[in-house]
């Protein structure tokens, strides 16, 4: 029942915006690297010099556990049991937020992890990434990040953290491959300092400002 519910209001909200539906004006950016190599740091910088909206699947999953609902306490139950949480209802997580963000530029952080997420976004949502943002990052140089970054993470532990590197290079490089196939991923040598990695990033995102001026 809360399912139909919240489909009914995610139709209901693609009403029309200047003439065209919420599918049509949406533009996503999928922002995608290992654990490490800077993505957090370079998409604060993007939503400030260009005013993207910053969504990430992990925190949105978080919040929903956080608020108690029925749906909460189902994804809360399926980590818990070791079970993956369907693609489908991560989907519906970011296509909500995205509505309810008014923004219609977005960048979609540390998602798609896999090939049915990939899938069932596009299925779902209707929409097709302008590009991949992909931070390449040596894997000792992610490595270095982890471990010197002091956050208190129960993660940031070596064996941790090589086990992190192994499922994004199982899971996620599939997808870095796929729409590189089409021509929509856009590498970043992530290595270097986080000015001159910004520097990179900055002219991919300048037209995003001249069709929304």
């Amino acid at each position: 029942m809360a399912t139909a519910v919240a489909e009914n209001a995610v139709i209901e909200q693609d009403a029309l915006v200047n003439g065209k539906s919420f599918v049509q004006t949406a533009k996503v950016i999928f922002v995608l690297g290992g654990p490490g190599s800077g993505k957090g740091t370079q998409c604060a910088s993007i939503v400030e010099h260009f005013g993207f909206t910053h969504l990430s699947a992990g925190d949105l999953l978080r919040a929903e556990i956080n608020s108690g609902n029925e749906n909460g306490l189902m994804i809360q139950h399926m980590i818990k049991e070791g079970k993956i949480v369907p693609s489908e209802v991560t989907v519906k997580l970011l296509q909500t937020a995205m509505y309810k963000s008014g923004n219609d530029k977005f960048l979609i952080d540390g998602f798609p992890r896999n090939e049915e997420n990939r899938a069932a976004f596009e299925l779902v949502t209707g929409i097709t990434p302008e590009f991949i943002l992909f931070f390449d990052c040596p894997e000792e140089e992610m490595e270095r990040r982890l471990l010197g970054r002091n956050q208190g993470r129960v993660d940031d532990n070596i064996e941790t953290i090589r086990k992190r590197f192994k499922v994004f290079v199982d899971s996620s490089l599939p997808v870095i491959n796929h729409y590189d196939s089409l021509g929509k991923v856009r590498k970043i040598d992530a290595a270097r300092s986080k000015e001159e990695v910004f520097a990179c990033v900055q002219p991919l995102f300048v037209p995003f400002l001249k069709t929304n001026a």
